[in-house]
């Protein structure tokens, strides 16, 4: 049988559901424990905004994941479905694990981050000892022939991959709604190339990702009562960049030279944002390291449209790239 598409509706919504509902608990705590982002030079604001979007969305992964288990173990879905699930969940347990830890660990990094604003060297340091983690479990880009140096370079490559996404997402997070709406739209473009292909475990993760972004998104845009905060943002980049990685684009059986361009295509907006910023910067002989004001959004909004037009713009140039890559990788 093949794998009925309202099983992945089904998952979208379960990720949704589980974000709405724990963001109110999540703003409360963080409200009390004060997390938040104060008011200041740069900010829009002028009351705190609690920084609990990461832990939302985190919990939009973690709920729905742990209810698919427990349904698994009883054994109720319609046969067939049952034994797709578990046979991913069998081949890829290790992969899948190394992600969850990953995403647990950059909740907790972008948290301290938020709480005591780590310097560089620490922050840089964790980030690649995620990432490497994820790599040694096997989600790798293998772009390289095999040879005793092949699972080197896949692994220097993947950490490269994975920071460079994270950083590219995390420098986007500058608009309500706006890094949250590009991870929503990304990981339904991964979720959709995988479906297609047939890889059922990789699109339900990758449907359920963008569910639990989606359910953020009314608490965040156009008017923000939550912002992700740093924990969220690097949650986002960093779940984008391993789905970006764990779809088989080209296989012996079905080749397509041209299909290994899609996770690029889908990130396209995110990573030419970051690269024309940093050749802005490095063009005016400034650090490529501290914000201004030149990304896509705000030049936009320069042009003369609203903050909240200029996001919805940058949605859809995400999702035209995002349904190309598609097009591209089926």
């Amino acid at each position: 049988m093949t794998f009925p598409a309202s099983a992945y509706l089904l998952v979208l919504l379960a990720g949704a559901l589980a974000t709405c509902v724990s963001l109110p608990r999540w703003r409360a705590w963080c409200m009390r424990t004060g997390l938040v982002d104060a008011p200041g030079h740069r900010k829009i604001h002028d009351t705190p905004v609690p920084l609990a979007g990461g832990l939302a969305v985190l919990t939009g992964l973690l709920v729905p994941l742990l209810a698919g288990a427990a349904v698994l173990q009883l054994n109720i879905l319609p046969v067939g479905v049952g034994e797709k699930i578990s046979y991913g969940f069998e081949k890829r347990g290790l992969q899948l694990a190394a992600i969850l830890i990953g995403a647990l660990g950059m909740v907790a990094l972008g948290w301290l981050d938020d709480k005591h604003e780590l310097r560089a060297g620490p922050k840089f340091t964790t980030q690649v000892g995620i990432a490497l983690l994820v790599a040694l479990a096997g989600v790798r880009i293998k772009l390289f022939p095999e040879s005793p140096l092949s699972p080197v370079l896949s692994c220097g490559v993947t950490v490269l991959w994975i920071l460079t996404v994270v950083s590219a997402v995390n420098i986007m997070d500058n608009m309500n709604g706006l890094c949250s709406g590009l991870g929503a739209i990304g990981a339904t473009a991964f979720g959709a190339m995988a479906a297609l292909q047939g890889q059922y475990l990789v699109a339900s993760l990758a449907f359920l990702a963008a569910g639990a972004l989606a359910g953020f998104l009314p608490f965040n845009y156009p008017r923000a009562t939550a912002f992700l905060g740093d924990s969220g943002s690097h949650l986002t980049g960093f779940l984008l960049a391993v789905l970006a990685i764990l779809p088989h684009f080209y296989t012996a059986q079905n080749p397509r030279p041209l299909a290994v361009l899609a996770p690029l295509l889908v990130l396209a907006v995110p990573l030419g944002d970051m690269v024309c910023v940093m050749w802005i910067r490095w063009h005016a002989d400034q650090p490529i390291w501290v914000g201004d004001n030149n990304h896509l959004s705000h030049r936009l909004v320069r042009g003369g449209m609203g903050k909240p037009q200029a996001v919805a713009a940058i949605w859809a140039l995400h999702a035209a790239a995002g349904a190309a890559a598609v097009w591209l990788g089926s």
